[in-house]
């Protein structure tokens, strides 16, 4: 490695990334233990498998669980449907396979949660036995330990949300990505491997995954000089693949809704990251989204980034540019969605594994492997997910369902014959558990559309998803028609009193139900 200065601006930022932060020299691949194996096996199915079976978590659980079940009821494998109507925010791939679970396992949220699980578990998996190649063994089991255990990413990879998925295939295209080009020449089965992946990310969630991969790699190349000569014949290959994979249903889509490739690339990708429509967000949103995600790894970042800053030469050494690629990696994935005005936590999953790959590197390379304090968190972290897992989210996930209070779901399961609206939006967890999927969304700005609605029927039922909207109904509802019975949808009981002054004291996605009926003529 040259140590002579640079004499061009540009060849600064080079220079201090290659000399200064990662000066080390590239680990050796080395074979995995059975132990670790068996722990990475073990402890992430205890925390998974067994605790799907509890209420499906309002809006977005009720609703991806919702879509596949209509489908399969349906046969229907290109159009995604919802309330019998075709809902076009997302690719398919999460449905197929939760379609697929619902046909061997029967429809269920434990089901449904199921592939998000396998997903989270692969990811785990996947850090260890691939990213074991670019920084070694024990970095790359410390880092999916610490993934394994840590709630920001087992919590939210596990729910029934797209974010899971996608946080695999893209973890899975970084790790055999920077596989294809951090040797002299490209490995092109790395390379298909990622394209493989890519393509199946664009599936499941659009173009992020090539958004998150090129990044960094195109910057670590840069910054490092190391990366392998690709050419334009493998570049159009990889793109290939990804065309062949997204191909079929994206053609299939167009023929039987032509609105959507507009919709979708256009409105749900590109305006909702300049001119965000919902889930608006200031910029520094994910600092603290991620710091309390990354617990217990949180406690140690100190240390890393005093770690990363040491000019003690033997520190230096362990600092390789493998590292630095993961830590671009990570950085550029909560930067890209820092830049979005469309924001939710979910959204910086694919973070995660590497931030997590790097800290882990950091732990097997100094002291903290064998200090007390990293095991005792370790074994606190494992602690509390395991009870946060089987007891307390399960209880607050009935607490806060609309099919909770046995009032409540009594009334909307005898409600078969009997059309069911929802004002001011959908409450699709109620769908799925009615086994309905004919329940009639009307938003705010429709509301006389649905007292006219409603003058054409003798009798029906409304949920109320706001808590003032019946009130609000009832102020504007003709003479011809009135609420004969009201059902507010409230918790009371050990318990729900904290939670009340925290989040409410309704389910979410539901305040009342309400059964609508024509005044008897006199």
């Amino acid at each position: 490695m040259t140590t002579d200065r640079p004499r061009h601006l540009g060849s600064w930022a080079a220079y201090l990334w290659t000399t200064v932060l990662f000066p080390g020299r590239s680990a050796e691949p080395t074979a995995t233990r059975r132990s670790a194996i068996l722990i990475l096996l073990f402890l992430p199915a205890l925390l998974l498998y067994p605790t799907l079976n509890f209420r499906l978590l309002e809006p977005d659980e009720g609703r991806y669980a919702q879509i596949p079940r209509e489908m399969l009821a349906r046969g229907e494998w290109v159009v995604p449907t919802l309330q019998g109507q075709p809902y076009l925010d997302k690719p398919p791939l999460l449905y197929w396979l939760v379609m697929a679970s619902y046909s061997v396992f029967g429809v269920s949220e434990a089901a449904a949660r199921l592939i998000p699980a396998i997903a989270t578990h692969l990811t785990i998996l996947l850090v260890y036995l691939i990213g074991r190649r670019s920084l070694g063994e024990r970095s790359a089991f410390w880092g999916a330990l610490l993934l394994g255990i840590t709630p920001g990413f087992v919590g939210m990879g596990r729910l029934l949300i797209m974010d899971g998925l996608l946080t695999m295939w893209v973890t899975l295209a970084l790790l055999a990505g920077f596989e294809a080009v951090r040797g002299p020449t490209l490995r092109r089965g790395w390379w298909y491997l990622a394209a493989v992946a890519c393509g199946f990310g664009v599936l499941t969630k659009g173009p992020i995954p090539l958004i998150l991969l090129a990044p960094p790699m195109l910057m670590h190349g840069w910054l490092t000089g190391q990366r392998a000569a690709i050419g334009w014949k493998h570049v159009v290959g990889f793109l290939s693949v990804v065309l062949l994979v997204n191909l079929p249903w994206y053609a299939g889509i167009f023929l039987r809704q032509p609105v959507f490739l507009r919709y979708f690339f256009w409105e749900h990708n590109i305006m909702r990251f300049i001119k965000p429509f919902d889930h608006l967000e200031p910029v520094w949103f994910y600092m603290p989204v991620m710091l309390a995600g990354l617990l217990p790894g949180t406690l140690l970042l100190l240390a890393f980034a005093r770690h990363l800053m040491s000019g003690d030469e033997s520190l230096a050494r362990t600092r390789t540019p493998e590292l630095g690629f993961w830590l671009l990696a990570g950085g550029w994935c909560v930067l890209f969605f820092s830049l979005s005005g469309c924001k939710l936590p979910t959204y910086v999953l694919p973070a995660f594994p590497c931030l997590l790959l790097a800290l882990g590197d950091f732990v097997a390379k100094t002291r903290w492997q064998s200090a007390w304090q990293t095991r005792t968190g370790v074994t606190c972290s494992a602690a509390l997910m395991v009870f946060a897992f089987y007891v307390a989210i399960p209880w607050y996930a009935d607490l806060r369902s609309p099919m909770g209070p046995p009032a409540v779901a009594d009334k909307l399961l005898a409600s078969n014959n009997e059309t069911i609206y929802c004002f001011p939006r959908n409450v699709d967890s109620v769908a799925f558990y009615t086994g309905r999927d004919d329940l009639k969304s009307m938003r705010s700005k429709q509301s006389q559309e649905l007292i006219e609605t409603l003058m054409t029927q003798d009798h029906a039922v409304v949920l109320f998803t706001h808590r003032h909207s019946l009130e609000s109904f009832k102020a504007v509802l003709p003479p011809q028609l009135m609420v004969a019975e009201a059902t507010p949808v409230r918790h009371r009981g050990t318990g729900a009193n904290f939670l009340d002054k925290i989040v409410g004291d309704g389910p979410w996605g539901l305040c009342d139900v309400a059964v609508i009926q024509k005044v008897p003529k006199r």
